[in-house]
This record gives C-alpha cells, sequence and structure tokens, in this order.
C-alpha cells in the first residue's frame, strides 16, 4: 500500500475548510481539516500531516505565535500561510519562523492554481528531505 501524503487544512471558516478539502482530495491528498488551533498541534504532533496550510490568526493566535510550536512537534514539518492581505512585518515574522510559502486566499473559484502549485512543490520537498534523510 503506498503511503498517501498527509495535508492538513487549518481554517475557522467551513466554507473554506471544505472548498479546500475537496480540492486536494482530488489532487489525490490525504486530507484533514480542522478549525481549532489544538487540532493543528495534535495533527502535527501525531505527525499525520507532511503539509499544513495555515490562516494567520487562528483560536485568537497568531500564526507567527503557533508556527514555532509546531516546528518543535515537528521540525520537518512545511507549512504554507493562506492570506489575502497581510502586514509585511507579520509575513517577514513568519518567513524567519520557517513558513515555506506564504500563499493568496483564492477569493473566486478558479484562483486556487497558486495554491495548488505551493501544495505541489511543498511535497515535492517533504519527498527530497526524507529522501535525504535515508541517504546520512
Amino acid at each position: 500500500m503506498m503511503h498517501m501524503p498527509g495535508l492538513l487544512i487549518a481554517d475557522e471558516d467551513a466554507l473554506t475548510r471544505k472548498h479546500m478539502a475537496d480540492l486536494f482530495i482530488d489532487a489525490g491528498y490525504q486530507v484533514t481539516v480542522t478549525d481549532s488551533a489544538a487540532g493543528v498541534l495534535y495533527g502535527t504532533l501525531k505527525k499525520t500531516a507532511q503539509v499544513v496550510l495555515l490562516r494567520p490568526r487562528f483560536d485568537e493566535l497568531l500564526a507567527t505565535d503557533l508556527i514555532p510550536l509546531l516546528k518543535k512537534c515537528n521540525r520537518n514539518l512545511t507549512i504554507i500561510l493562506v492570506a489575502s492581505e497581510l502586514p509585511l512585518a507579520l509575513i517577514r515574522k513568519a518567513r524567519s519562523e520557517g513558513i515555506f510559502y506564504h500563499a493568496l486566499k483564492p477569493s473566486r473559484p478558479g484562483d486556487e492554481e497558486e495554491l495548488r502549485q505551493a501544495v505541489k512543490c511543498a511535497f515535492e520537498k517533504v519527498t527530497h528531505d526524507h529522501a535525504s534523510e535515508w541517504l546520512h
């Protein structure tokens, strides 16, 4: 049995979660969704997710507060911050905390290509990093 790549979608908005889940399930990913910071931490600790799509604010926590915790749980976790408009200072802080990519939140059907490509690249990185670990 081939192991399916694990994607965790962390978003408080039910419609957005469903739309993104459908998009990535159709693309062949093993998708888990959560609407809480606790769910993100759980998925990270259990290592069911290799890639996380994360909103900038979650359960009154800023993503920049959550990212270091997630990285402590799983240093190989690949995080994509999904947001429409963010202050430059927040983007810089998220990058310094180790996000893989900042993608614009799709605002209408057909806007998902950037996010789809970011997730594809994130899983290619995960696969490459995993292969490198076996070589060392």
